[in-house]
Formats: structure tokens, C-alpha cells, sequence
């Protein structure tokens, strides 16, 4: 046997072809000589999912296909839009995943193949033994008449970066007296809240830099649906806010700056943050993992496995028949669950009933914010919740909580 190069020995010592100067690619991973988890997505729940398997068994091999460089949290996004954050402050890198020992190749899945129990990229594949899917959500445009067309010219802000830095600027040049347009889909969405802390935060900066503007929020919801009577009393500080319920808008024009609702209604913009419909990301849908809604996952309450391919579990915001919120803190559970799942499962040991549990802060303005707290169990084999608090109302005491809470679980993700 040849003595190993300098290339290998870094290979085999676990800092693999990075410290090595290249970047590995999915030719390098096209065999695998023992057990092999590959983690398709590193958001909330992806990157989780990684870490934790390699903690739980480092034997395993994890790799981990995510196209971008660098993670930006949604949750504290809306913050970038008030000028309260900077983008920078939710921007996270994945050398500390790879310290863990994930192999982290940025690149995309383009097909999954569960009968051959392979990942295509590109015209490489790589072979696994379980498969964690958290592809997060992707948009419904064609539910919004001109809305595809028009998708360079529309902001969305809903996946945190550098539409969230351009919202930021458009809310920033628009003239006093000008129109902030904010339209909400139909439930189920990634983050019920989130359009409400937006709408705060917009009408927070409107009232303190703007005081002439107003800001127009188009609810195809009948009303308010997380933390209704929380967000209410948080609005009454805000007289530049108009909601509308039962508004779907089902049209754009960016040509004449309007929107149309189900209802007939043109409404005018300066500003349009249009949030459309969404379903489970394309990879999920493409691999035959949603149900027959064509929208979401259904797993298994306990593993995360698809119902309908055995050896893939899907995590996160594309999942569906679990009473939880599609939220950040509940993607973090999962990936730890199904972690934990899939290790116990590659070495023929019983499952562990585990349940997630879910923390959701919404900033009301600067420096105060709003929160609910959900607790589940494990039941009959499926996730219950047994319990729902909500903080009494506002205060800066729940905002400083909010910032210890995103600081440790961006920690325990990627850290």
C-alpha cells in the first residue's frame, strides 16, 4: 500500500479537501465506505440535523448540499427593515458545522432518488443510507396573476438576504405621504406571525421617519391568526396601519403600481411587499414527498419519515399533520429529533418518543416585543400539543429574551 499523500491524510483526518485548499465537489463523495447521512438544505432544520447526527454518532458521515455560502435568519429579519438590525447581524457562515465534521458542499440536489437510495447533483450522485430533507418552502407565483413575470420587480423579503436589504431601501426612499402596500397569503405559511411583526416594524419606521405615509395590509386571512389580541394592542400605537382581512390579492400590475383583491379592490402602491402563496420547496415536490394537496410533506410523528419513501425523513417548514407552527424553533427541534431518529435507526435500536416544543418572538417595535410559548407530548404515536402561553402584552423584558433566545439556538445550529 503507497504511503498517503499529504491530500489524504487531511482527508482522512476529518478537515477533508478544504484544508487542502480546494472545495470538495459530490465527485469526492460518489462512494462511501460506511454508514452515510446526507442533509439536503441548511436552514433551521438542516443544519441541525447535521450536527447533531455527528454528535450523537460520530461514525456517521454527514454531508450536508446547500447551495449558499452563508445562512441568513428569517426570524429577526423584519429587524433589517426598520433599520433596527443590519443584515450582517443574522449572517452566519458553516466552517463551525464543518469543525463538527459535516462535510458542507455548496451545491444544489437536483433529483432523489429513493429506490437507488441516492442524491443526484448535477451528473454526480451520492449514495446514503438515510436521507434528511429541509428544503423550506418555495412560492406559489402562478396563484398571483402577473406575479411571475414580474418576480424581479416584486418583494417578497420572505427568504432572509438580499431581498430583505432591498425591501429595506425601497421602505427608505419612498416619499412621506407614499403608500406601503404589505399582502399576506392564505394559511398555511412559513411563520404565522411574521406578517404581523413586519407590519410593526414597517409602521414603526413609517411613523417615526415617514409620519405622512400610511401602510395598507392586505389579509387574505379573515383576521389576525397568531398572538391575534397581542398584535392588536400593539397596532393602537400605530394610526398609520390598515388592515383589511378577507383581502386575497390575486393580481399585480407593477406597471400601473397596483394590486387587485378576490374582492375586486384596486389598491395603489409606492411600496409593495407581497408575500405570496408557498409550498414545500421543489426538491420535495419534484421526489414525490408531498401529499395529495401537492403542497406538504406528511412524516411520522416520531422519526420525521416520509409516509411515502422509506429511508427519507423531512423536517422544517415543508412538513404538514403536525399541530405545530411552521417556525424556526420548531425546524431546530426537528433536526434534533430526527438526528437523533436516524441514528438509532441506522444502528437497529428503538426510536425514542420525543416531541418539539416552540418559542416565537414578535418585535412590536424597536425595543419591545411579544411572545408564545407551545408545549407538545407524545400520544397514541402522534405529536399533541398540551399546552399555549402568551406573554400578558408587551415590554423590553421579552425583547431581551428574544435576543438570548436567537443568540443560543444560532449557537446550538451552527455553532
Amino acid at each position: 500500500m503507497k504511503d498517503p499523500t499529504r491530500r489524504e491524510f487531511l482527508w482522512t483526518s476529518g478537515l477533508g479537501l478544504l484544508a487542502a485548499g480546494c472545495a470538495p465537489t459530490a465527485a469526492d463523495y460518489a462512494q462511501k465506505s460506511g454508514r452515510r447521512v446526507v442533509v439536503i438544505g441548511g436552514g433551521w432544520g438542516g443544519t441541525t440535523a447535521a450536527k447533531y447526527v455527528r454528535l450523537a454518532d460520530p461514525s456517521i458521515e454527514v454531508v450536508l448540499l446547500e447551495p449558499n455560502k452563508q445562512f441568513v435568519s428569517c426570524p429577526f429579519s423584519n429587524l433589517v427593515l426598520s433599520g433596527v438590525r443590519t443584515i450582517d447581524s443574522i449572517t452566519f457562515g458553516y466552517d463551525r458545522l464543518r469543525a463538527h465534521g459535516v462535510r458542507v458542499l455548496h451545491d444544489t440536489a437536483t433529483a432523489i432518488e429513493p429506490d437507488a437510495k441516492r442524491v443526484r447533483v448535477g451528473n454526480d450522485s451520492l449514495p446514503y443510507d438515510r436521507l434528511i430533507v429541509s428544503p423550506g418552502v418555495e412560492f406559489q407565483w402562478e396563484q398571483v396573476e402577473g406575479l411571475a413575470a414580474a418576480q424581479d420587480r416584486v418583494l417578497h423579503a420572505w427568504k432572509a438576504g438580499p431581498q430583505t436589504v432591498e425591501l429595506a431601501r425601497q421602505l427608505q426612499a419612498m416619499p412621506d405621504g407614499g403608500v406601503f402596500v404589505l399582502t399576506i397569503p392564505p394559511a398555511v405559511y412559513r411563520c404565522p406571525p411574521g406578517p404581523y411583526e413586519r407590519t410593526c416594524q414597517v409602521a414603526w419606521y413609517l411613523k417615526n421617519n415617514k409620519p405622512k405615509s400610511k401602510l395598507i395590509v392586505l389579509d387574505a386571512n379573515p383576521n389576525i391568526i397568531s398572538k391575534t389580541a397581542l398584535f392588536r394592542a400593539a397596532w393602537a400605537s400605530y394610526p398609520n396601519i390598515e388592515y383589511r382581512g378577507s383581502n386575497k390579492v390575486v393580481k399585480v400590475d407593477p406597471g400601473t403600481r397596483e394590486v387587485t383583491t378576490e374582492l375586486g379592490d384596486k389598491v395603489k402602491y409606492d411600496v409593495l411587499n407581497l408575500i405570496p402563496p408557498q409550498r414545500a420547496g421543489t426538491i420535495a415536490v419534484s421526489a414525490d414527498l408531498v401529499g395529495a394537496d401537492k403542497r406538504w410533506c406528511e412524516v411520522n410523528h416520531l422519526t420525521y419519515e416520509s409516509v411515502k419513501h422509506k429511508n427519507i425523513h423531512v423536517i422544517g417548514d415543508s412538513t404538514i399533520g403536525l399541530p405545530v407552527p411552521k417556525s424556526g424553533n420548531i425546524a431546530n427541534a426537528m433536526g434534533k429529533i430526527s438526528a437523533l431518529a436516524v441514528v438509532s435507526l441506522l444502528s437497529d435500536k428503538p426510536v425514542p418518543p420525543m416531541a418539539p416544543g416552540n418559542t416565537c418572538y414578535s418585535w412590536v417595535s424597536d425595543r419591545e416585543a411579544i411572545a408564545v410559548v407551545n408545549a407538545y407530548k407524545i400520544e397514541g404515536g402522534k405529536v399533541v400539543q398540551i399546552e399555549q402561553k402568551l406573554t400578558p402584552g408587551q415590554s423590553e423584558m421579552w425583547a431581551q429574551n428574544a435576543v438570548g433566545w436567537a443568540t443560543s439556538i444560532w449557537q446550538d445550529m451552527l455553532g
